[in-house]
């Protein structure tokens, strides 16, 4: 229990080229954790963290190009990929084989997410429609359309009942999954929106963009409820914590950011990277921070509970 943020662990040269993308997972059936990190170098790798350090645990080959995103299904088992070689791969992480490639076709893939009940996956297309694929059927279930442009961004609700999008021209779309019909579009930002993430309770919504600016939202509503600035470049992820009570983002301007939900005010600055910071992620319990950039480094840091 640690009673102010430090960084605790890093990994340098953790891969070959520039890591686009982390996550941070953790196992309902041995409460292990797993992180599993996407590189430039087509390479998805899984660490496993325990004892405070990380150690490799596989080498995840199969992709022809850059991994663009990561994610770990709710219940720890199965990991999905996303690559610019137009393809999305499952991954079992108990074997670290994998389980099937999905061919979304090109440029039809870009961040890529988890339902909450783990049995879809959500993918962004170049063409303003998000693509939702069955984990089991391996196949394209259906779409909802934004009408609009190429989708950087994707994330569900933890109720299960929204899914939002955010596109390179700066337009945030939130859509009810169950009736698929369009509920809000938001025009807060004017550049790209590179990320963006829930609240727990789903009731907030937290973008991040090429702008510098982090917004957050009133997901019933559509309200403005307050813009954040502090980064000096492009703001290239968002996450929140597990307990509602702050956020974390990371930039271009090479600092991660840990934010105060209430108050909403910047608590604590990280200037550990040497290049731009393209991903962070909590852990399961909010006690953890990890970062990845383009300098090929993966950072943990401790947080107060």
């Amino acid at each position: 229990m640690s009673t102010q943020y430090s960084i605790l662990f890093k990994q340098e040269h953790a891969h070959d080229d520039a890591i686009w993308t982390a996550a941070w997972g953790k196992s309902e059936a041995d409460g292990s954790e797993t992180i599993l990190t996407g590189s430039l170098d087509d390479l998805v790798k899984v660490w496993k963290w325990s004892d405070e350090k990380l150690e490799l645990q596989w080498t995840l080959e199969g992709h022809q190009l850059g991994v663009v995103s990561v994610d770990i299904s709710h219940n720890g088992a199965i990991a999905a990929s996303s690559s610019l070689d137009a393809h999305i791969r499952l991954w079992d992480l108990e074997s670290g084989k994998q389980i099937k490639s999905l061919d979304v076709g090109p440029v039809d893939a870009w961040t890529v997410a988890f339902s909450p009940d783990s049995k879809y996956i959500a993918t962004g297309s170049h063409h303003g429609k998000v693509n939702i694929f069955g984990v089991e059927s391996g196949k394209k279930e259906y779409s909802l359309d934004t009408r609009g442009k190429f989708i950087l961004s994707i994330a569900y609700s933890p109720d299960g009942k929204y899914l939002a999008s955010g596109a390179i021209d700066g337009i945030i779309n939130i859509f009810d999954i169950a009736t698929g019909k369009l509920l809000h579009t938001l025009e807060g930002h004017a550049m790209p929106i590179r990320s963006l993430t829930f609240s727990p309770d789903s009731q907030l919504l937290v973008t991040a963009s090429d702008d510098g600016y982090i917004k957050i939202y009133d997901v019933q509503h559509a309200n403005l409820a307050g813009t954040l600035s502090g980064h000096g470049s492009w703001v290239l992820n968002v996450a929140f914590s597990p307990d509602d009570t702050h956020f974390v983002s990371s930039s271009s301007d090479k600092s991660v950011k840990v934010w105060d939900a209430g108050s909403r005010t910047c608590i604590n600055t990280f200037f550990d990277h040497q290049d731009q910071v393209w991903s962070v992620k909590y852990n399961s319990n909010g006690s953890k921070i990890i970062s990845a950039g383009d300098d090929r480094a993966i950072h943990i840091y401790d947080c107060p509970l």
